[in-house]
């Protein structure tokens, strides 16, 4: 049983198969893709293109949240993102999501026709956010962080990540319900990669199914690219394509709603043959 997440008009509830969210960078300086979708229309095209192989939602960002990335100020962030989503929104099927932890950028983005915020802070960095998110109607994705993303990865630590990451997802929840937001416009997402150890994400990874019984949401994994897999495989960032699509297999077996990813295609194409040879889906 796969809860369903209502995002302003739609609902998105996993079927077979993980919903697929497919990541568009609109920045010079992210960690896998940055600068190669800056112009309004190599973003555009890029956004159709995920669509086309596939992709059940898009996320949009117009700040870098790597490790180590300097943030961006507000009218840049609304420079980068802005005129993409209002393109987007008028040729796409799909929902968009904007990928900010600012409160106006999530405002004039979900204006221009977006429908699902997804902060990384889990709605805490900006004290207006859970407003915004209120009075929208917007699906929102609450992620645990430990930190900014310019100190998360000096030292993160925890008693036991999966408790003390669901104790935080938990504590935003209930602060979402306070505020008026209703739990089927929630879903949840760990932080893999947002102050954590390889040792840290790989513990999170294996308890995706505690953290759907315990906090009866879909739950959103973002993985592609990330450095835990240079751990794993000591492979370059623009070599782990392979250990994401295996990553996102072992995630679809154990229920994950939706796997936040940059290559839709083959990632799609791994999991619809994955599917097809198993016979089953969780």
């Amino acid at each position: 049983m796969h809860h369903s997440w209502r995002i302003r008009s739609r609902d998105l509830t996993r079927s077979s198969l993980p919903l697929l969210m497919g990541i568009l960078n609109v920045t010079p300086d992210s960690f896998s893709d940055g600068g190669r979708f800056q112009a309004i229309d190599q973003a555009v095209a890029q956004g159709l293109r995920l669509q086309a192989e596939g992709a059940d939602i898009l996320d949009i960002g117009g700040e870098s949240t790597r490790p180590g990335a300097s943030p961006v100020e507000l009218d840049e962030e609304l420079r980068r993102t802005i005129p993409v989503i209002r393109r987007l929104a008028a040729e796409i099927r799909i929902p968009i999501s904007i990928d900010t932890t600012k409160s106006e950028v999530a405002r004039q983005a979900l204006d221009a026709g977006a429908e699902i915020v997804n902060d990384i802070s889990g709605l805490t960095f900006d004290p207006e956010m859970l407003e915004v998110c209120r009075t929208t109607d917007a699906g929102i994705c609450v992620m645990h962080i430990q930190g900014t993303p310019q100190t998360m990865q000096l030292n993160p630590s925890y008693n036991d990540v999966v408790v003390d990451v669901t104790e935080f997802l938990q504590q935003q929840v209930d602060r979402c319900l306070m505020a008026g937001i209703p739990a089927e416009r929630m879903c949840i997402d760990p932080g893999i990669g947002f102050g954590k150890t390889a040792a840290h994400n790989l513990q999170l990874l294996r308890a995706i199914p505690l953290l759907q019984h315990s906090l009866q949401r879909p739950v959103l994994i973002g993985h592609s690219r990330k450095r835990f897999l240079a751990r794993l495989l000591g492979r370059e960032v623009d070599e782990r394509q392979a250990g994401t699509i295996g990553v996102s297999v072992a995630l679809a077996a154990r229920g994950v709603d939706v796997l936040r990813i940059h290559d839709v295609q083959p990632v799609r194409d791994a999991l619809v043959a994955w599917q097809a040879v198993s016979g089953d889906s969780p």
